[in-house]
Protein backbone atom coordinates (compact mmCIF):
# COMPACT_ATOMS: atom_id res chain seq x y z
CA UNK A 1 0.00 0.00 0.00
CA UNK A 2 1.33 3.44 -0.87
CA UNK A 3 1.69 5.93 1.94
CA UNK A 4 -1.66 7.44 2.84
CA UNK A 5 -1.80 10.75 4.69
CA UNK A 6 -5.46 10.63 5.72
CA UNK A 7 -7.54 8.33 7.95
CA UNK A 8 -11.37 8.49 7.93
CA UNK A 9 -13.10 8.12 11.29
CA UNK A 10 -16.84 7.55 11.45
CA UNK A 11 -17.25 5.86 14.88
CA UNK A 12 -14.89 5.39 17.81
CA UNK A 13 -11.91 6.78 15.87
CA UNK A 14 -13.66 10.15 16.25
CA UNK A 15 -13.40 10.11 20.04
CA UNK A 16 -10.56 7.64 20.57
CA UNK A 17 -8.22 7.67 17.57
CA UNK A 18 -5.22 6.28 19.42
CA UNK A 19 -2.82 8.45 17.42
CA UNK A 20 -2.09 12.18 17.06
CA UNK A 21 -3.35 13.67 13.79
CA UNK A 22 -1.64 16.81 12.51
CA UNK A 23 -4.94 17.97 10.96
CA UNK A 24 -8.56 17.10 11.65
CA UNK A 25 -11.45 18.22 9.46
CA UNK A 26 -15.02 17.10 8.84
CA UNK A 27 -15.39 15.04 5.68
CA UNK A 28 -17.94 13.02 3.76
CA UNK A 29 -17.67 9.65 2.05
CA UNK A 30 -20.21 8.83 -0.64
CA UNK A 31 -21.55 5.33 -1.19
CA UNK A 32 -21.45 4.23 2.46
CA UNK A 33 -23.49 4.67 5.60
CA UNK A 34 -22.57 4.49 9.27
CA UNK A 35 -24.38 1.44 10.66
CA UNK A 36 -24.42 -0.78 13.73
CA UNK A 37 -23.69 -3.73 11.47
CA UNK A 38 -20.80 -5.51 13.19
CA UNK A 39 -21.29 -8.06 15.95
CA UNK A 40 -18.57 -7.27 18.48
CA UNK A 41 -17.22 -10.37 20.20
CA UNK A 42 -14.12 -8.83 21.78
CA UNK A 43 -14.05 -5.08 22.35
CA UNK A 44 -17.75 -4.45 23.16
CA UNK A 45 -19.19 -7.92 23.58
CA UNK A 46 -18.32 -11.60 23.80
CA UNK A 47 -18.99 -14.69 21.74
CA UNK A 48 -21.73 -15.61 24.21
CA UNK A 49 -23.26 -12.12 24.20
CA UNK A 50 -22.17 -10.14 21.14
CA UNK A 51 -22.47 -6.40 21.12
CA UNK A 52 -22.84 -4.19 18.07
CA UNK A 53 -20.37 -1.62 16.82
CA UNK A 54 -20.34 0.69 13.85
CA UNK A 55 -19.13 -0.21 10.43
CA UNK A 56 -19.18 1.47 7.06
CA UNK A 57 -21.84 -0.43 5.18
CA UNK A 58 -21.89 -0.09 1.39
CA UNK A 59 -24.99 1.78 0.23
CA UNK A 60 -24.75 3.42 -3.22
CA UNK A 61 -27.24 6.19 -2.37
CA UNK A 62 -25.82 7.08 1.03
CA UNK A 63 -23.16 9.41 2.36
CA UNK A 64 -21.36 9.18 5.69
CA UNK A 65 -19.94 12.26 7.38
CA UNK A 66 -17.13 11.88 9.87
CA UNK A 67 -13.62 13.16 10.49
CA UNK A 68 -10.65 13.08 8.17
CA UNK A 69 -7.44 12.93 10.18
CA UNK A 70 -4.14 13.66 8.50
CA UNK A 71 -1.11 11.90 9.93
CA UNK A 72 2.49 13.00 9.74
CA UNK A 73 4.52 11.12 7.14
CA UNK A 74 6.97 10.08 9.88
CA UNK A 75 4.11 8.41 11.79
CA UNK A 76 2.64 6.50 8.83
CA UNK A 77 4.00 3.02 9.52
CA UNK A 78 3.36 3.19 13.27
CA UNK A 79 -0.22 4.46 12.82
CA UNK A 80 -0.97 1.89 10.13
CA UNK A 81 0.30 -0.95 12.34
CA UNK A 82 -1.78 0.35 15.26
CA UNK A 83 -4.94 0.65 13.16
CA UNK A 84 -4.54 -2.81 11.68
CA UNK A 85 -4.11 -4.34 15.14
CA UNK A 86 -7.20 -2.47 16.35
CA UNK A 87 -9.53 -2.77 13.37
CA UNK A 88 -8.63 -6.09 11.75
CA UNK A 89 -8.89 -8.32 14.84
CA UNK A 90 -11.38 -10.71 13.22
CA UNK A 91 -11.10 -9.61 9.57
CA UNK A 92 -14.72 -8.40 9.62
CA UNK A 93 -13.51 -5.12 8.13
CA UNK A 94 -11.49 -4.74 4.99
CA UNK A 95 -9.00 -1.97 4.64
CA UNK A 96 -9.88 0.46 1.85
CA UNK A 97 -8.54 3.70 0.44
CA UNK A 98 -11.54 5.78 -0.59
CA UNK A 99 -12.16 9.34 -1.83
CA UNK A 100 -13.34 11.90 0.73
CA UNK A 101 -14.65 15.39 0.28
CA UNK A 102 -13.32 17.59 3.05
CA UNK A 103 -15.44 20.34 4.56
CA UNK A 104 -13.23 22.97 2.92
CA UNK A 105 -13.79 21.44 -0.55
CA UNK A 106 -10.53 19.52 -0.90
CA UNK A 107 -10.73 15.96 -2.22
CA UNK A 108 -8.37 13.42 -0.66
CA UNK A 109 -7.85 9.68 -0.55
CA UNK A 110 -8.22 8.25 2.95
CA UNK A 111 -7.66 4.92 4.63
CA UNK A 112 -10.77 3.54 6.26
CA UNK A 113 -12.25 0.25 7.37
CA UNK A 114 -15.32 -1.06 5.54
CA UNK A 115 -17.63 -3.83 6.72
CA UNK A 116 -17.37 -7.15 4.89
CA UNK A 117 -20.93 -8.27 4.23
CA UNK A 118 -19.75 -11.84 3.63
CA UNK A 119 -18.29 -12.09 7.14
CA UNK A 120 -20.20 -14.03 9.81
CA UNK A 121 -20.12 -10.99 12.12
CA UNK A 122 -22.10 -8.87 9.66
CA UNK A 123 -25.39 -7.82 11.23
CA UNK A 124 -26.72 -5.30 8.73
CA UNK A 125 -30.34 -4.21 8.78
CA UNK A 126 -31.16 -5.46 12.29
CA UNK A 127 -34.33 -3.76 13.52
CA UNK A 128 -33.61 -0.86 15.91
CA UNK A 129 -35.15 -2.68 18.88
CA UNK A 130 -32.84 -5.70 18.34
CA UNK A 131 -29.89 -3.33 18.12
CA UNK A 132 -30.91 -1.63 21.38
CA UNK A 133 -31.34 -4.94 23.23
CA UNK A 134 -27.94 -6.21 22.09
CA UNK A 135 -26.14 -2.96 22.92
CA UNK A 136 -27.78 -2.65 26.35
CA UNK A 137 -26.74 -6.19 27.33
CA UNK A 138 -23.21 -6.51 25.94
CA UNK A 139 -19.88 -5.88 27.68
CA UNK A 140 -16.47 -6.64 26.19
CA UNK A 141 -12.79 -6.11 26.89
CA UNK A 142 -13.09 -2.34 26.28
CA UNK A 143 -16.21 -1.98 28.42
CA UNK A 144 -19.97 -1.77 28.04
CA UNK A 145 -21.33 -1.63 24.51
CA UNK A 146 -23.68 1.14 25.65
CA UNK A 147 -20.69 3.39 26.47
CA UNK A 148 -19.46 3.00 22.90
CA UNK A 149 -22.84 4.12 21.56
CA UNK A 150 -23.18 7.01 24.03
CA UNK A 151 -19.63 8.27 23.36
CA UNK A 152 -20.08 8.13 19.61
CA UNK A 153 -23.45 9.93 19.64
CA UNK A 154 -22.13 12.57 22.05
CA UNK A 155 -18.98 13.26 20.05
CA UNK A 156 -20.83 13.41 16.73
CA UNK A 157 -23.19 16.01 18.25
CA UNK A 158 -20.25 17.93 19.75
CA UNK A 159 -18.59 18.34 16.33
CA UNK A 160 -21.84 19.34 14.64
CA UNK A 161 -22.58 15.95 13.04
CA UNK A 162 -25.48 14.76 15.17
CA UNK A 163 -26.93 11.51 13.85
CA UNK A 164 -30.67 11.26 14.61
CA UNK A 165 -30.65 7.46 14.25
CA UNK A 166 -27.79 7.10 16.75
CA UNK A 167 -29.48 9.57 19.10
CA UNK A 168 -32.73 7.60 18.97
CA UNK A 169 -30.86 4.34 19.57
CA UNK A 170 -28.97 5.91 22.50
CA UNK A 171 -32.27 7.06 24.06
CA UNK A 172 -33.72 3.56 23.72
CA UNK A 173 -30.63 1.94 25.26
CA UNK A 174 -30.71 4.41 28.19
CA UNK A 175 -34.35 3.47 28.84
CA UNK A 176 -33.50 -0.23 28.76
CA UNK A 177 -30.61 0.29 31.19
CA UNK A 178 -32.75 2.44 33.52
CA UNK A 179 -35.49 -0.18 33.46
CA UNK A 180 -33.02 -2.95 34.36
CA UNK A 181 -31.48 -0.84 37.13
CA UNK A 182 -34.88 -0.13 38.73
CA UNK A 183 -35.83 -3.82 38.96
CA UNK A 184 -35.15 -5.41 42.36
Amino acid sequence: MHKIDWIFGYGSLIWDPGFRPVEIIRASLDGYRRSFCLRSIQHRGTSARPGLVLGLDHDPGASCTGLAMRIAAADHDEVLAYLRARELVTDAYCEAVLPLTLEDGRRVEALTYVMRRDHWQYAGNLPPEEQALAIAAAVGARGPNADYLFNTAEHLARIGLADPQLDHLADRVRKLLESRASKP
